[in-house]
């Protein structure tokens, strides 16, 4: 038991060690600035930034929104079951009789989904000078403006990349919070190990997107680090969670509690990546089967890791 602590508490710390390294080296560097970039080095970044937005889909879609279908159902019948036993005196088969085959986790997360969208509807009725400053729309190609839309200085509005890069923090942290706390509750020096190396595998590089993103969308340095920071506590505040649980009871209602927020921050990570990260790094037209490489690339090393995490 002691080797067992042991080894959880050293995946605490690397989990707490990759995650800042990663994400300081793009905030730090000054060659990821993408501000001072030209010629070569900028297509390099933009190249980056379409593997980091492929990393973005992949973790999204095989690691994100997999974890929350496979919690959801399982926990809403268990606490349907242990309701029914529990007030009626039913047994657990006529507990489960009554439950009404519904795709509660794709509800869940597409109430994430439409969460972020309607704050960012809410920003835009509040902010409406911001109605025309799309990530997109404001792009110039080869020197002409796009769609008819005129250029003009960028309005200060919670409804552009601030609040969206707000929403994937979030998202990501309580995503890392659940992936803590299923290494917290391994029960196997093993199959901590083995969890633990598939949660660093994929760790590392989204943390490393994060930070990218973060500089690409002009974050000042000191909130770039703060966010960083707080985004590395969250894996290891998980496995410290998950440590307190295996020693103590766990209830239904948390269990579906859990379920249900991480279906949320699911929904909201799809929301920013199919429409804040995906259409900004595709925006440009400059070689595009390059920039297709690239995100199909980072999508497929977050679906390899997906056989192990």
């Amino acid at each position: 038991m002691e080797t067992l602590l042991g080894v959880k508490v050293g995946c605490l710390f690397a989990l707490l060690a990759l995650t800042l390294g990663c994400g300081l080296v793009p905030i730090s560097v000054k060659w990821f600035q993408m501000d001072a970039a030209t010629g070569h080095r900028h297509r390099v970044l933009n190249l980056l930034g379409c593997v980091s937005a492929g990393v973005f889909l992949g973790a999204g879609l095989m690691h994100m929104s997999v974890d929350a279908l496979n919690r959801i159902d399982p926990e809403i019948q268990k606490f349907m079951v242990q309701n029914g036993t529990g007030s009626k005196g039913n047994s657990s088969d006529a507990a489960l009789s009554g439950h009404v085959e519904y795709p509660f986790g794709e509800l869940i997360i597409s109430l994430g989904f439409f969460f972020v969208f309607l704050l960012e509807s809410l920003a835009l009725q509040c902010c409406p000078g911001a109605a025309g400053e799309s990530t997109v729309q404001e792009k110039e190609w080869g020197g002409t403006q796009v769609f008819g839309f005129h250029k003009h200085p960028p309005v200060l509005c919670p409804s552009q990349s601030p609040l969206r890069a707000l929403v994937l923090l979030v998202s990501l942290s309580f995503h890392s919070v659940f992936e803590g706390l299923a290494v917290g509750l391994q029960t196997t020096v093993a199959a901590t190990v083995k969890l633990c190396i598939a949660v660093l595998a994929h760790k590392g590089l989204i943390v490393f997107g994060v930070g990218l993103r973060l500089v690409k969308t002009g974050t000042g340095p000191r909130w770039a680090i703060f966010s960083i920071l707080s985004l590395a506590l969250m894996s290891p505040l998980g496995l410290a969670l998950g440590l307190s649980v295996a020693r103590g009871d766990s209830t239904a209602e948390k269990g579906l509690a859990q379920a249900l927020l991480e279906g949320i921050a699911a929904g909201t990570f799809l929301y920013v990546t199919f429409l804040e990260i995906l259409p900004r790094e595709l925006a440009s037209p400059e070689a595009p089967l390059a920039k297709w490489g690239c995100v199909a690339t980072g999508f497929a090393f977050m679906a390899l890791i997906a056989l192990w995490a």
